[in-house]
């Protein structure tokens, strides 16, 4: 699972062919924490229809006010450049998939 930031956000996650869900977290939210092993399991598994991201909102401040992230963590799916879904807080892989299946 990779990090973004405001410097490469286009590149890595608008230009980005696969569709992308991007975690919006910081180093101080336990629920962020709790989601890093979901995240990566996700990653592992879809990683061929979905590319899987953080992006750390107190290094970021650009890409996270763009997108009025005030909730940590909020993931958003970006698909052909454009967010197309956007959940916030933590929960369960399986209901987390469930969210995502449709959108992919």
């Amino acid at each position: 699972m990779d990090n973004v930031t405001d410097a490469d956000f286009g590149t890595e996650v608008l230009g980005s062919e696969l569709p992308v869900l991007v975690e919006f977290t910081a180093d101080w939210c336990p629920p962020c924490r709790q989601m890093a092993p979901v995240l990566r399991a996700l990653a592992a598994e879809e990683g061929e229809r979905l590319k899987v991201v953080q992006l750390d909102v107190d290094h970021n401040p650009e890409t996270t006010n763009a997108y009025k992230v005030l909730s940590m963590p909020t993931f958003m799916v970006f698909r052909g450049g454009e967010p197309v879904r956007s959940m916030v807080g933590a929960r369960p892989k399986r209901r987390l998939l469930e969210e995502l299946a449709e959108v992919l």
